[in-house]
C-alpha cells in the first residue's frame, strides 16, 4: 500500500465508528480527545505512562480496562496486563491503607464511565 492509499483509507474511515477505525488500523487514541470524556484525564495519563514504560496507578487502571478499551479501538501495549488489579490496589494501599479500597473502587468507576462514554461516541 502506498502512503496516498493509506491517507485515503484514513479519510474514509475517520468519520466511522471506533471499531471501523480500529479494523482499518487507525488508532482511536489519535482520533478522539480523551480528556473530553468522563474519566478521560486518567486514561490519557495511563496511556502516556504505558507508552513511557512508567509504572503508575493510571497505567494499571488502563491495563485493567485493556480488553474493552482495545475493542473500542485504543492502542494499549500487551505488557504487564496480568495482575494489574492487584498492583493498583497495592500501590493505593502503600499511599494510604485506610482509603485504598474506596479509592480503588472510585478509579474503577472512572474507568467504567470512560468506557461507556467512548462506546457511545460521546
Amino acid at each position: 500500500m502506498h502512503d496516498t492509499d493509506i491517507k485515503g483509507i484514513e479519510t474514509l474511515v475517520a468519520s466511522g465508528s471506533p471499531r471501523r477505525r480500529a479494523r482499518a488500523g487507525i488508532a482511536y487514541n489519535r482520533v478522539v480527545e480523551h480528556s473530553r470524556l468522563p474519566g478521560g484525564d486518567i486514561v490519557e495519563r495511563g496511556l502516556r505512562d504505558l507508552a513511557a514504560s512508567r509504572p503508575s496507578a493510571a497505567a494499571d487502571l488502563v491495563l485493567i480496562g485493556a480488553p474493552r478499551l482495545r475493542r473500542l479501538g485504543l492502542v494499549i501495549p500487551l505488557e504487564r496486563a496480568a495482575g494489574a488489579e492487584h498492583r493498583l490496589y497495592l500501590r493505593l494501599a502503600a499511599e494510604d491503607p485506610l482509603t485504598a479500597h474506596s479509592r480503588y473502587n472510585a478509579l474503577i468507576r472512572c474507568l467504567v464511565s470512560f468506557e461507556r462514554a467512548a462506546a457511545c461516541g460521546v
